[in-house]
Order: C-alpha cells, then sequence, then structure tokens
C-alpha cells in the first residue's frame, strides 16, 4: 500500500494516470505530448507505476504503450478511482 500511494504523491504521475484512466491504452508518444514531458521524464514516472502494480506496459515498434492493470486488486482499483475522481480539476458552475 505505501508503494501504491507514494507512486500517486507525484504530480506527473497522477496526471498519467488520469489520462489512462479511460483503460484504453496510450503510447508513450501521447503521454508525453499531454504531459509535456520528455521520453526519459515519462519513462521513468512509468516505471514508478509499474513497479507499484497501477499499470502495464507493451512494447509496439518502437514505442511502448501502458494502460491501468486489468488485473488490479478491487479495493486499489477503487482507491485509485476516488484519488482521480478527487483530484479532478473543480468545474465552475454555470
Amino acid at each position: 500500500m505505501i508503494q501504491f500511494l507514494t507512486a500517486l504523491a507525484e504530480p506527473t504521475r497522477l496526471a498519467a494516470l488520469q489520462i489512462l484512466w479511460d483503460h484504453g491504452e496510450h503510447c508513450a508518444c501521447e503521454l508525453m505530448e499531454h504531459l509535456g514531458a520528455t521520453q526519459s521524464r515519462v519513462s521513468r514516472h512509468m516505471q514508478v507505476l509499474k513497479q507499484a502494480g497501477l499499470i502495464t506496459d507493451r512494447r509496439d515498434a518502437q514505442w511502448v504503450r501502458y494502460r491501468i492493470n486489468p488485473d488490479l486488486p478491487p479495493e486499489l482499483h477503487n482507491a485509485l478511482s476516488a484519488i482521480l475522481a478527487a483530484a479532478q480539476p473543480e468545474r465552475s458552475a454555470a
């Protein structure tokens, strides 16, 4: 659980998880664009998330594709869902 929480404590990793939360696959190039980060920075952050068991990856030619770990235990999935919902920017009331 400590590794899970530590992985979520960094804003870039949290932002990456918000992108991946659609449960699709996203290549490192997409993450680089959305996060405004270099390939090496994205790679380092993704490694932390992978070691925490939050994501999986697969090689696709020159790129790596990432997604939320489909085998994430339900309690961690629910915790991640709540954290990502709480981290969403507040929308102004119209």
